[in-house]
């Protein structure tokens, strides 16, 4: 059962900063806008401790629903256990209607997120150099390619029901494969590093529907499968053939979550998604 204690302490008309320098509280969860780009906004908690200079950065992001502010208030709980800061960007639709590829229309959502990150840093003195990051479904998506494109930033990964998957396949391009894509010239995919990033997929045991929101082709159903579960499996499998073919020892997990469907919701209630998430990325 999560404890929303936490998130139901958030008050709006009082944490609501989104101009001027701000001084922030702890133990609740605040609307931030980012100040370069105030039209960018994110949800920022943290954790109830005199310094921050010394805490890692949680990311989570959210699916095409952008609940962003939901994903803040289920995680705070643990971003307090933990001791870290937690950071929860908000991609809407009218500026980032394709953030799950970062963007080949509109804003870049990869870009954005470093900004957050930066301006978080020199708020809160908290440590960005190596973000600890998840993502739910359309989320998901975004924070494996994000780590894919910029492994020196990523310490570890965890994925949540993504629909699809970018593979670790140099011969095609992004975001199918590592190739680079002529929307995208700038990133470039450095493979040995983003195999030593460790990854764990989490996939409700009942997400088998196909339904409107998941991508669906001839070949991605038969490279992938046809179900975010077999996906998330095939993905895994795909990244751990891969790094045992470079001699590289990394931890790939894939675990189902019991009695959950495609809802972020019941995965975390039913499926203690939080506590996972958390367990995988900071619990060793």
């Amino acid at each position: 059962m999560i404890n929303t204690s936490v998130a139901h302490a958030e008050n709006s008309a009082q944490n609501n900063y989104c101009q001027g320098t701000p001084t922030l509280p702890t133990g609740t969860v605040l609307t931030r806008c980012l100040q370069i780009r105030p039209e960018q906004r994110y949800f920022l908690y943290l954790p109830r401790k005199k310094r921050f200079e010394d805490c890692r950065v949680f990311v989570s992001v959210h699916g095409i629903s952008r609940n962003a502010k939901i994903h803040a208030r289920f995680f705070a709980q643990f971003a307090e256990q933990y001791g870290v800061v937690l950071v929860a960007p908000l991609f809407d639709k009218a500026l980032h209607p394709r953030y799950q590829r970062f963007g080949f229309d509109g804003v870049r959502a990869d870009i954005m997120l470093q900004y957050i990150c930066s301006e978080v840093a020199q708020f809160t003195g908290a440590d960005v150099s190596q973000l600890y990051m998840f993502g739910y479904s359309g989320g998901g998506q975004f924070v494996h390619r994000y780590a894919m494109a910029y492994p020196e930033q990523v310490a570890a990964l965890a994925v949540g029901a993504a629909g699809w998957y970018t593979f670790p396949d140099p011969s095609r391009a992004f975001p199918y494969g590592i190739q680079p894509h002529h929307k995208l010239q700038d990133l470039h995919f450095d493979l040995e590093r983003f195999l030593q990033i460790p990854a764990t997929v989490f996939v409700g045991d009942r997400d088998i529907e196909r339904d409107d929101a998941l991508r669906k082709s001839q070949h991605l159903d038969i490279e992938q499968g046809d179900t975010r579960l077999s996906r998330g499996q095939r993905w895994i499998a795909a990244m751990q053939s891969a790094a045992e073919a470079r001699g590289i020892k990394t931890r790939y997990q894939f675990e189902s979550l019991p009695e959950s469907d495609h809802s972020f919701s019941r995965c975390v209630r039913r499926g203690n998604l939080c506590g996972k998430v958390f367990q995988h990325l900071f619990g060793e």
